[in-house]
């Protein structure tokens, strides 16, 4: 199959160091190469492509404005990126894909890889799209989170989660909207990587905890939180310090 792509950034080095490495991948047929928020918005309307490779910063605005002016999101996007850590945190949190400048071949090599291989349907692009600008937009405490479980993505608040549970290479997610665990296929260190500087904290080799979901701590060797869904979890004896650090931070 052939995916109509369209290259979006306004700096002509890495418009054309992009469409280079692009010529390894047959299956990807450039129809636009653009230079403004303005050129890619007419560019998506009239050529309807799969694929967009967005850079994020550009004169006269910002990739997810680009976003917000497009009625329809029936396309999938790769943002490309000089590090952004707050744009990039964003970006995971919705499910959404990201490179970063410049573009490593290897990195774009599975970029494309996972755009091939995943089934998108446009209701599903659509909410990832809605998560990414809500959350870019909005409050932190507003923020919500792409889960992967066994019947899809269910965007979660992140305010609303109260832990993680390791489960092998899996994890169960509690919340406080959802009476039973989520099972998610992802290991619990992806969940800390991506809630890094949020107010979640690796108590055990086997838990990840919201601190604003903490109501109780009990003393012993580690001790034990008692969480708002009156779970009591291990603090791991190496882990205590830490905990008890970002406890008394909040």
């Amino acid at each position: 199959m052939m995916y109509k792509t369209i290259i979006v950034d306004d700096e002509k080095g890495c418009r054309d160091s992009l469409a280079d490495l692009l010529k390894d991948h047959p299956q990807i047929t450039i129809v636009a190469i653009v230079d403004s928020i303005a050129a890619a918005q007419e560019a998506i309307i009239n050529l309807e492509p799969q694929l967009v490779f967005l850079d994020i910063e550009m004169p006269g605005g910002t990739g997810f404005e680009l976003l917000e002016k497009i009625a329809i999101l029936n396309f999938d996007v790769i943002f490309t990126t000089a590090y952004d850590q707050y744009a990039i945190k964003a970006i995971k949190y919705s499910a959404l894909d990201y490179l970063l400048k410049p573009i490593d071949p290897k990195e774009l090599n599975e970029a494309i890889h996972r755009f091939t291989s995943k089934k998108n349907n446009q209701e599903l692009m659509n909410n990832k799209f809605k998560t990414l600008l809500h959350n870019i937009n909005g409050e932190t405490i507003h923020q919500k989170i792409a889960i992967t479980d066994g019947e899809g993505i269910t965007f979660v608040k992140i305010k609303d989660i109260i832990r993680f549970q390791s489960d092998g290479s899996y994890t169960h997610l509690f919340t406080t909207t959802n009476a039973k665990p989520l099972l998610i296929s992802k290991p619990i260190g992806d969940y800390q990587d991506m809630l890094t500087n949020e107010t979640f904290v690796r108590i055990h080799r086997s838990h990840l905890i919201n601190l604003q979901h903490v109501v109780k701590y009990i003393k012993g060797e580690g001790g034990f939180a008692v969480m708002s869904d009156h779970s009591q979890i291990e603090v791991s004896r190496r882990k205590k310090i830490d905990f008890m650090e970002a406890l008394s931070a909040l």
